[in-house]
């Protein structure tokens, strides 16, 4: 299953704590938990004694440790006591199945494929994280109906603009689109050149204004958007002249047809409450979500013969024949 070559994100950082906490990726179970120096651990949900979950267990003394009858584990997974009988020694055979993850972008990311499998992708990439004049905060997550692939595909979609988020990023009186251009990459695709009128672009907008979009899928399951607003839309106290903004998307495929989604701002307001922020997203994204969970199929259908396009669709186009060169089969029909 190629899917598992790849990094995908499984929580907010901030939610792994003292207790061990229960997540999916792909349909499987898994455990995080922190162990004695904070480095978190990610772990198929699932002692390998009886098949209870790990997550219902506890952190004791950096070891994780089962609900069911006590075992506990060390950080490589390996059983190293067992109440029942204080003086055995659990042979390597005792032990939790284990993944490789890291923290990044305020998430929590997992591979299960072996980590010294050959040609591993890259890391998702997003380049706004290192500015230092954009300040960084994520939205979510949200649980969504539908497949990852759909999601991404919704990211890249301009043309709804004027429908969906009618008076926020669109008008219908203004839905024409003008024409882009789409590239391939290593990671995936790039869209540059992309024009919208938009009646409020982001939080601080006072006025329409032309807004010039670039749209970056940098793995099968996460993209981002940069924008540039029409300073003379925005008040001089945001700092207009260099106000921009960078948007990540990153989707933990649970299932097929599931998905929790979160949403990476970079943006050039450090004045606006956090919270505030969020408020803006959120509206947009609830706007897209009972749309995108209307779909059918809920999974994306990689046959350009599938469904009709326009050249309004030229993202969408180029999306699905990177996916079938990727070879990815989760939530997507071939």
């Amino acid at each position: 299953m190629i899917e598992k070559e790849h990094w995908h994100p499984v929580a907010l950082c901030a939610s792994v704590a003292d207790a061990p906490l229960a997540v999916e990726l792909l349909e499987q179970p898994l455990v995080l938990w922190r162990d004695r120096l904070g480095a978190v651990q990610a772990w198929a949900d699932q002692c390998p004694h009886r098949g209870a979950r790990l997550s219902l267990g506890r952190v004791c003394e950096g070891r994780l440790e089962c609900p069911y009858h006590g075992w506990q584990f060390d950080t490589r997974g390996q059983c190293v006591h067992v109440p029942a009988l204080p003086d055995f020694v659990p042979p390597a055979s005792h032990a939790a199945r284990t993944y490789v993850c890291l923290e990044q972008y305020g998430l929590v990311w997992v591979r299960m494929a072996a980590s010294h499998a050959a040609h591993a992708p890259t890391f998702p990439a997003f380049a706004a994280e290192a500015d230092a004049q954009l300040r960084k905060l994520n939205c979510g997550p949200y649980d969504v109906a539908t497949s990852a692939p759909r999601l991404v595909e919704n990211f890249l979609d301009m043309a709804h603009f004027g429908f969906v988020h009618e008076h926020w990023l669109g008008s219908r009186d203004a839905a024409q689109m003008a024409d882009y251009q789409v590239q391939n990459t290593p990671t995936g695709i790039r869209a540059t050149g992309c024009r919208a009128m938009q009646p409020k672009s982001n939080l601080h907008s006072t006025t329409a204004a032309q807004v010039e979009y670039t749209y970056e899928v940098t793995a099968p399951y996460a993209a981002v958007l940069t924008k540039i607003p029409d300073p003379s839309s925005l008040p001089a106290s945001v700092g207009a002249a260099g106000y921009r903004e960078s948007i990540a998307l990153f989707i933990c495929p649970l299932g097929p047809e599931r998905s929790r989604v979160w949403f990476r701002l970079a943006v050039a307001d450090f004045a606006s409450p956090d919270q505030t922020l969020r408020d803006f997203q959120h509206t947009i994204f609830t706007q897209d979500q009972p749309v995108l969970e209307s779909q059918a199929p809920k999974r994306l259908p990689l046959d350009l013969r599938a469904e009709v396009h326009t050249a309004a669709d030229k993202a969408s186009s180029a999306y699905r024949r990177y996916l079938s060169q990727q070879a990815i089969t989760f939530g997507v029909i071939p």
